[in-house]
């Protein structure tokens, strides 16, 4: 009965982080355009910030309880799977094509950006707050790229808040970074509980259970958008969310309090790192992400989660 309780309270929390971060992007990314900051400010930080808003809400929570490996297994898993499972799944839904700039750039800064998270967790079994400031320096300097790149050409595209009032916006946003908190605490309690339960190690539930929920926003908007063959940006949305994944949530995590970072999550590391590497040359020739790298994809993930079971 307990086992039961605890998959229903992992649903739960679920559920409350998709929908509060969609709540919380509407809200205050229609409230910055009611008082007239510009599409590219509200994209970069508030639109960014909100689709990691369930990776940071349930990393920074672990790491405060002391669940160390849910925290950090939670933005590794999150990074594989967004590469190997929803751009896997997508691609073999529609091939995607990349952009320029995400192929030379972003994808090889992916992948800079995670052996920098392997080389600080290493060097002192802990990434703390020193850590955390060397991560944040690198995400000004991504926002510096990104802003430098809007400059010549690249923006997000134009979205509609409607005729809803500021009053309602700021609600909305307020609402939704509630349950976004609120969530990630039923989230980790829940998995922490059923790792006790089933003997796992919070390594392997932050991984998997953990990583494939606090996901689940970004699964939804690419396999939506590869169904509706308008899948042309879901690389560079992922990579970047990858990127959001290691600098802002892990940074910000450091900043707040140390986190442990056992051996274990080497291996896992160098997964992510070589994910990044299949997705380079799985694109590299035709600038496209076709069906069969995304099988390869989706295969190579089935045979991490064997390597863990094992």
């Amino acid at each position: 009965m307990e086992i039961l309780v605890q998959f229903v309270l992992i649903a739960v929390g679920f559920t409350m982080l998709v929908v509060g971060a969609d709540w919380f992007v509407e809200g205050a990314a229609g409230t910055a355009r009611k008082f007239g900051i510009p599409q590219l400010v509200i994209g970069l930080t508030i639109v960014a910030m909100g689709t990691s808003a369930p990776e940071a809400a349930v990393s920074i929570t672990a790491a405060l309880k002391g669940d160390a490996d849910i925290c950090v297994g939670n933005v590794v898993g999150s990074n594989i799977l967004n590469i190997l499972i929803i751009l896997g799944l997508t691609a073999v839904i529609t091939p995607l094509a990349i952009q320029a700039s995400t192929l030379h750039y972003e994808i090889p800064f992916t992948f800079l950006v995670t052996i920098l998270m392997m080389f600080l967790g290493l060097s002192g079994d802990v990434i703390g707050r020193g850590e955390g400031v060397i991560l944040w320096l690198f995400m000004l300097a991504y926002l510096g790229y990104l802003l430098w790149m809007s400059r010549h050409g690249v923006s997000e595209p134009e979205e509609s808040s409607g005729e809803k009032s500021v009053l309602w916006l700021l609600l909305s946003g307020i609402v939704g970074i509630a349950l976004v908190i609120w969530g990630s605490d039923v989230t980790v309690d829940a998995a922490t509980a059923l790792a006790r339960i089933f003997g796992m190690s919070e390594r392997f539930i932050g991984l998997t259970i953990v990583a494939l929920g606090t996901s689940l926003p970004e699964l939804v908007t690419s396999v939506t958008a590869a169904r509706k063959h308008n899948a042309d940006i879901a690389i560079g949305n992922i990579v970047g969310s990858n990127i959001f994944n290691i600098l802002f949530v892990l940074g910000t995590t450091a900043l707040i309090t140390p986190v442990a970072y056992e051996a274990g999550f080497f291996i896992d590391s160098l997964f992510a790192a070589a994910a990044v590497l299949l997705l380079f040359a799985g694109v590299l020739p035709k600038r496209k992400l076709t069906r069969p790298v995304g099988l390869v994809m989706l295969a190579s993930y089935v045979a991490y989660v064997v390597y863990l079971i094992h």
